[in-house]
């Protein structure tokens, strides 16, 4: 069995209206740099696994992504997972 490292980035759907975000640009431009035009907040998640294999630590990680980390109705997500040397 290896250990895999998994990034994870979860992103409110492009649609979905994003307060932080907004705030973030709003304070961005307070600060002069006015040539933001738009900020998107999300989050992202290290998870180490035990896995017998690259696929399978995929298979885990995008589970925890579809009934925990991320929110289906407004929330995307994407991964990518490097086993650790």
């Amino acid at each position: 069995m290896a250990t895999y490292l998994a990034h994870v980035n979860v992103m409110l759907r492009p649609l979905i209206n994003d307060p932080q975000g907004l705030a973030v640009r709003d304070g961005l431009h307070s600060l002069a740099f006015d040539g933001v035009s738009a900020v998107r907040v999300g989050k992202r998640i290290d998870i180490t696994v035990d896995a017998d294999s690259a696929s399978a630590a995929e298979d885990l990680v995008r589970g925890m992504c579809q009934q925990l980390l991320a929110n289906p109705v407004i929330e995307d997500f994407e991964f990518e997972v490097a086993e650790v040397t």
